[in-house]
Parts: C-alpha cells; sequence; structure tokens
C-alpha cells in the first residue's frame, strides 16, 4: 500500500466524532435518495417514459455532499453533446443536477462502490479503451444514447486533474462526432470548484472509497460553479481532432478567466502519489 492510499487510511484513523457523524448522516441520506428513486424510476422506465428521477436524485447527492451549485449560461436541452473538465466523481451529480444529461465514463468506473451505480443509474454509457475490436459497438451506443436521452457529457481529458491543469482531450472519445449525427451541437462546460478543488479532486493514487470518505466527512459545503459555454456545430470543425482543440481551447479560456491566471502542467498522478489528499500541491523549486 502507498502513497495517497496509506494517508487516507490515515485520516480515516483520525476521523473525528463529527466527521464520523456527518458521514453517517450523509450516507443515511443518501441511502434515503436511493430508495425513493429506484421505484418510480423503474416504473417511469417500464412506462418507457423519459424519467426524471435520475436528475432528482443527482440534485440530492449534491446537496447531501455539501455542494452549492451556481450555473452560468445556458444548457442545451436536446441534441448536445457536453464537453467538460474533470476533477471528482462529483462531476457526475453536478453537472447532471444542471441539465439532466446521461454521461461517457471509463468502463473501469462502473465497477466502483457507489460511484459505478451513480453512474448507470444515469443511463452512463461505459467505454473501454482496450477493447479496439468493439469501438463501432460502442460508438453504436453513444448514437442510441443521444437518440434516446438527447444530451450526453463526456470527460475527454480521460482522467481526472486538480482544477488548475486541463490535459489534452483524447480525440477518440469524440468518434460518436465523427461524422456528427444529424442536427447535434457542441457546448464546452467549465467546472470551477474554487477555493475547494483541490481539496476535494481525486487525484494521485487515493482510492475512489477514500476520495468519497474526505468529501462525506468533510465539515460544511462547497461552491461549484458550473460554466455552460457558447454551443458550436461540430459539422463546422473537420474531424474529432479539430472538435475536441475547439471544446478544449474554450474550456481552458474559461477556467483561466475563472482563475485569474494561466493554467498549470498537471504533474500526473505518480507524482501526486506523496501528496497527502486534500493538500495543495506545491510544485518543486527550481535552482540555477
Amino acid at each position: 500500500m502507498t502513497g495517497w492510499s496509506c494517508t487516507a487510511l490515515r485520516l480515516t484513523a483520525r476521523a473525528d466524532a463529527a466527521g464520523w457523524t456527518r458521514l453517517i448522516v450523509r450516507v443515511a441520506l443518501l441511502a434515503i435518495a436511493i430508495i425513493g428513486s429506484i421505484i418510480p424510476h423503474a416504473l417511469w422506465r417500464l412506462l418507457r417514459l423519459s424519467s426524471p428521477w435520475p436528475r432528482l436524485f443527482m440534485v440530492a447527492t449534491t446537496r447531501i455532499c455539501g455542494v452549492r451549485r451556481k450555473t452560468v449560461g445556458v444548457p442545451l436541452k436536446r441534441d448536445v453533446f457536453f464537453v467538460a473538465n474533470h476533477l471528482s466523481w462529483l462531476d457526475i451529480p453536478v453537472i447532471a443536477s444542471a441539465n439532466g444529461t446521461a454521461f461517457i465514463a471509463k468502463a473501469e468506473l462502473a465497477d466502483a462502490p457507489l460511484i459505478g451505480w451513480l453512474a448507470k443509474m444515469n443511463r452512463t454509457v461505459f467505454v473501454s479503451r482496450a477493447d479496439r475490436m468493439g469501438v463501432a459497438e460502442q460508438i453504436n451506443q453513444l448514437r442510441e444514447a443521444l437518440a434516446d436521452v438527447w444530451a450526453i457529457s463526456i470527460f475527454p481529458e480521460g482522467t481526472t486533474t486538480d482544477g488548475l491543469s486541463l490535459l489534452p482531450f483524447k480525440p477518440s472519445l469524440l468518434a460518436v462526432l465523427d461524422p456528427p449525427p444529424p442536427g447535434i451541437m457542441v457546448q464546452p462546460v467549465a467546472l470551477d470548484y474554487g477555493a475547494a478543488a483541490q481539496e476535494i479532486a481525486w487525484v494521485g493514487v487515493e482510492e475512489g472509497q477514500d476520495n468519497a470518505f474526505r468529501v462525506l466527512t468533510r465539515k460544511g459545503s462547497f461552491p461549484v460553479t458550473v460554466h455552460f459555454l457558447e454551443p458550436f456545430n461540430p459539422r463546422d470543425y473537420p474531424g474529432r481532432k479539430a472538435i475536441s482543440a475547439e471544446a478544449r481551447r474554450r474550456i481552458e479560456a474559461a477556467m483561466e478567466r475563472a482563475l485569474g491566471h494561466k493554467l498549470r502542467d498537471f504533474p500526473g498522478h505518480d507524482a501526486l502519489a506523496t501528496v497527502p489528499p486534500g493538500v495543495a500541491y506545491a510544485a518543486p523549486a527550481t535552482t540555477e
């Protein structure tokens, strides 16, 4: 056991009574929200109706976890492909509570405790970069999801960062837009966790359950601003690489406006392995 995993265990051992109380209360409230959503959601789906329950559940999840969401801009309601930066598993309920979208996520997330269930309830399409033989089938699933729920969100960095960085986008994750389905628009989304970004971010080698523990035992609430940027027509950009580059350019500009300074290079998850969870990463000092 190394890096953040060991540190997370030490944090768990040091959790005070108030932290454990917050954890118990929040888990209980999440359980109530889950139970209260499953039956009506199943009924809606049985009747082949568009279910409002995943979005309502995501709204409840964000509030229970302490998120104070603010929305800037107007999300398109249908025929839209949202492209966002990625910090935490909380990004899914934060965005879904704002626009009711379904998601594309890496296949590994499907088996993660709680997080995987949240994703499945919200009709997430799980994709595997390793399954090259199944790429065509995955693209078909995405097209079906767009036809079913009208809106899909994706995190094209392919991993999480610290809120101060933006990794290159992986054009392969935008294969469904090459060529774009008829009438589909792309709307970039910039997530801003403010001062709480590096505390909330799921980076380094921290396990998902350890990150969830930190969030659920955290005192108080924190603001998250969801910037829905100006949508663009993917047909105006030749190919998925150009679409990816344009979406990233807009998100980077929005993040820099929110931060008030240029983004920094992400040090990498391995470099963050020795940094305690929730502690801001300081780049090594340079010597002349």
